[in-house]
C-alpha cells in the first residue's frame, strides 16, 4: 500500500477508498489525506465523493442482502440483528424530524453516524432514495467541513 503514498493519483485513490469503508468513511479519510500531503481543497471533494458512492447501493440493496444474511445461521444472522437494532433505535428521531433528522444524524462526525448508517436507517425505515439521498449527501458535506476544520485547521481553510 506504500505505493499509493508516492503519487498524486495514488493519494487520491487511497482517499476515495478509505472514505468508502464503513465506520471509517470521510471521518478517517480526511486525516489520512492530510498525512499524505493532499491539500484540503483536493481532499475534501475526493473524500465526499468516495463517502457518497455507496449510499444509493445501500438504500436499494441492503434489505435484500439482510434477507439473505438472516437465512444463514450464526454470525451473519447476528450481524443483521445488530444492524437492524441500530437502525431502528434512531427511528423516533428520524420520524419526528424527517429528512432533517437524517441530515443531523449523518452530519455529526462521530463513529457510527455516517453515510453508511444513515443509508441503512433510510432503507430500514422505507425512506425512498429520492428523499433520503439529499439529506445524507448534505450530512456528509457538513461532516466533511467539520472534519476538514479539525484535520487541516481553520486557518488553512480560510486563508
Amino acid at each position: 500500500m506504500g505505493f499509493l503514498w508516492n503519487t498524486f493519483i495514488g493519494k487520491i485513490i487511497l482517499t476515495v477508498l478509505v472514505s468508502m469503508v464503513p465506520i471509517i468513511e470521510l471521518r478517517g479519510a480526511l486525516p489520512i489525506a492530510t498525512g499524505a500531503g493532499l491539500e484540503w481543497y483536493i481532499a475534501l471533494p475526493v473524500a465526499l465523493i468516495g463517502n457518497i458512492i455507496p449510499v444509493p447501493f445501500i438504500i436499494i440493496f441492503i434489505k435484500k442482502i439482510f434477507a439473505w444474511m438472516s437465512k444463514q445461521k450464526g454470525f451473519l444472522a447476528k450481524i443483521v440483528i445488530k444492524m437492524e437494532e441500530k437502525a431502528f433505535s434512531k427511528k423516533d428521531t428520524i420520524e419526528k424530524y424527517g429528512p432533517w433528522g437524517l441530515w443531523i444524524f449523518v452530519a455529526i462526525p462521530l463513529p457510527g453516524t455516517g453515510a453508511w448508517t444513515g443509508a441503512l436507517i433510510a432503507a430500514m425505515m422505507g425512506i425512498s432514495l429520492k428523499k433520503s439521498f439529499p439529506a445524507i449527501a448534505t450530512g456528509v458535506l457538513t461532516a466533511g467541513i467539520i472534519v476538514a476544520f479539525v484535520s487541516y485547521g481553520a486557518a488553512a481553510l480560510l486563508f
